[in-house]
């Protein structure tokens, strides 16, 4: 065979990352793997096809990640908003905002509420950004605005992601009538 033809490990671009809940971390060897003929040394956090793991698999440096990501975009956009009529505002938060909100989202089901209301703090802030609704005091509510902009709550927003996830898999087109979806034959399948 030619050996030109194979994969070949990068020791440079590979990451070790050794999940276990918080009981066991310290359990958790910290030197570094053999993988191959290089020694890698493990990470707290990896990432893979755009999600961060972290080590107690609790999404913590997604949801930082996302945030950080998210109020830079607000911020770049509240620079320019007072130039925007609201529809191209609302396109911008859209396009830089929400996306990334809902970007691999579906993998965030049982994450802590903590956690939520961090990603839902994007979504205030944006409300209040759309309708320039600042104001000193702390008691001034978002949630007349989110109904106003039709945004789901975060959970909201996970569940409506996960539902989409099981309606693509039930190989029904997208597009297709209502009357065809009613009529279509569901048939379940065994699982073995």
């Amino acid at each position: 065979m030619d050996e030109g033809n194979r994969l070949q490990l990068n020791p440079a671009k590979t990451e070790v990352l050794w999940c276990a809940s918080s009981r066991r971390q310290h359990q958790i060897p910290t030197g570094p793997v053999r993988v191959g003929d290089a020694f890698v040394s493990p990470v707290t956090a990896a990432r893979d096809l755009g999600v961060y793991i972290d080590a107690g698999v609790t999404m913590r440096t997604q949801v930082i990640n996302t945030v950080t990501a998210c109020f830079a975009a607000l911020r770049q956009i509240r620079s320019v908003r007072r130039s925007l009529p609201q529809h191209s505002l609302l396109t911008l938060i859209r396009t830089l905002v929400s996306t990334k909100l809902d970007k691999c989202n579906s993998v965030l089901v049982g994450t802590s509420v903590y956690l939520q209301d961090r990603l839902h703090s994007v979504l205030n802030a944006a409300a209040r950004l759309v309708y320039s609704a600042y104001s000193r005091r702390t008691s001034e509510h978002t949630t007349p605005l989110l109904r106003e902009l039709h945004w789901l709550r975060i959970p909201e927003r996970i569940q409506f992601q996960l539902c989409v996830i099981a309606w693509r898999s039930t190989g029904v087109p997208v597009r297709q009538p209502a009357a065809d979806i009613r009529d279509h034959q569901w048939s379940m399948s065994p699982l073995c």
